[in-house]
């Protein structure tokens, strides 16, 4: 099966246009109505994942829905692996904090760089910190 610029074009677009189980259930079905090969032809001309096609194939086929699991991504904030990591900082700031020179704000400043700030914490409270990279 040949595609035309224009139906390529719509495909795309209408693509971009969902999310989730709705985007994959729409590559499922054109990638089936193209046929033998269609997986290929829609990474090739499509830009397709061909593990997201395979997905929503298997969705397709099955009829269970796979469950994005976005709030399980990306990194973990430092709080959660070091729950007293603001208090020890705030232990450490407290006897250092100055005013604005200005006084145009009230909130209090330290002259501290983070790398500052990492050694302290390992020095005086003991924090085992990941080595840099």
């Amino acid at each position: 099966m040949e595609l035309t610029e224009s139906s390529r074009k719509m495909l795309v677009e209408t693509g971009k246009t969902l999310k989730g189980v709705d985007r994959r259930l729409f590559m499922a079905r054109t990638v089936r109505s193209f046929g033998i090969g269609g997986q290929r032809m829609a990474e090739r001309e499509l830009g397709w994942s061909r593990v997201t096609v395979r997905k929503g194939m298997h969705e397709l086929e099955s009829g269970i829905r796979c469950v994005d699991a976005y709030c399980l991504r990306g990194r973990k904030r430092s709080e959660e692996h070091l729950p007293r990591l603001l208090d020890d900082i705030r232990d450490l700031a407290d006897g250092q904090s100055q005013t604005d020179p200005t006084f145009r704000s009230r909130r209090l400043y330290v002259r501290w760089t983070a790398a500052r700030v990492r050694a302290l914490l390992i020095s005086r409270k003991g924090h085992e910190c990941a080595k840099r990279s």
